[in-house]
């Protein structure tokens, strides 16, 4: 699963480009962030510590197998239905090969190379599904996916799509749990008000795609570039005597401070906590409203100060 610093690395890469494409929409570079990482993260991160090209993680950034695949309406069904089409063969030889070259780093899907029927039917780093290869042909056999200028095209396109679908397509602004709401429908088709985030694929013992999405955007928040990297704190015991409280906040994370004041340009943030984030209280006394407090988050240790009001009893 992708972690804080699986993140950064994609907004490193990828950071300046998605946020010229999202300019005028109602999305952020952190939900494009968890998108990415909930559909391919299953990939990337492990390609990014390969020597490879990005434009080459971006040709390997494919998935979701196909041969006799049970329950599944959309086109192809296999690699008949496939096949019987124009260039429907050329389509499968490519599919295949995408499979094949991914699998070779990717361990988790060596099982279904192996089998000579399997193709991908997922494209791109935010996953184009083949369905649309009737429609769409040359995104697929001209591997256009490894261009991230059309993948987030591609993808901005379908998620205004989705946002229209479920009665958001003129708002200009979304709260983070309606970004979810958003890729919910742009994962199912679909979204139903009354189930929330537990909407979208869920494997077994795992969370909901929307509950799972959401999780990654609270934790891409955290996660800062450009030269506003926070500062890890060294590792240490976690006192035991402290009191335990939860970080409640809606839509922008908490800011974990050095020093019990607000900054002027937030230089004294250490970090941001998601919502939810459990902390443990040092002294149990507040200075100027703020609680100190320690966590871990992502594998690092943290001490600061944060706001009381945002902390909840645990």
């Amino acid at each position: 699963m992708p972690d804080a610093n699986d993140m950064r690395w994609f907004k490193q890469q990828f950071g300046g480009e998605i946020k010229a494409a999202i300019e005028g929409t109602p999305f952020s570079l952190d939900f494009l962030t968890a998108l990415a990482c909930q559909e391919t993260g299953e990939v990337w991160p492990i390609l990014r510590k390969k020597d490879l090209s990005r434009a080459r993680i971006l040709e390997l950034c494919v998935g979701d197998t196909l041969d006799s695949d049970k329950g599944r309406r959309a086109f192809p069904q296999n690699k008949a239905a496939l096949v019987a089409k124009l260039n429907g063969q050329r389509m499968f030889d490519t599919a295949r090969q995408a499979l094949v070259d991914m699998a070779e780093h990717i361990n988790s899907y060596k099982g279904a190379a192996s089998k000579p029927n399997k193709f991908c039917h997922g494209f791109g780093i935010f996953q184009f599904d083949l369905q649309f290869f009737l429609e769409e042909p040359d995104y697929f056999l001209e591997r256009q996916y490894a261009d991230f200028d059309v993948c987030i095209r591609k993808a901005l396109g379908e998620l205004r799509s989705a946002a229209k679908k479920i009665g958001f397509g003129d708002r200009t602004t979304l709260s983070d749990k309606e970004m979810a709401f958003v890729a919910i429908a742009y994962n199912t088709g679909g979204f139903n008000p009354s189930k929330g985030l537990q909407q979208g694929f869920k494997p077994e013992g795992g969370k909901h795609y929307g509950e799972q999405i959401f999780d990654f955007l609270q934790l891409s928040k955290t996660v800062q570039v450009d030269g506003e990297t926070p500062t890890p704190i060294p590792p240490g015991p976690v006192p035991t005597t402290g009191a335990l409280f939860k970080v409640t906040v809606t839509d922008n994370p908490l800011r974990l401070r050095s020093e019990p004041r607000i900054d002027a340009d937030n230089a004294n943030v250490r970090v941001r906590l998601p919502n939810g984030q459990v902390v443990r209280a040092v002294t149990n006394e507040q200075v100027n409203g703020f609680l100190e407090v320690e966590t871990d988050l992502s594998g690092t240790h943290f001490r600061g100060f944060a706001s009381a009001q945002f902390l909840k009893p645990a």
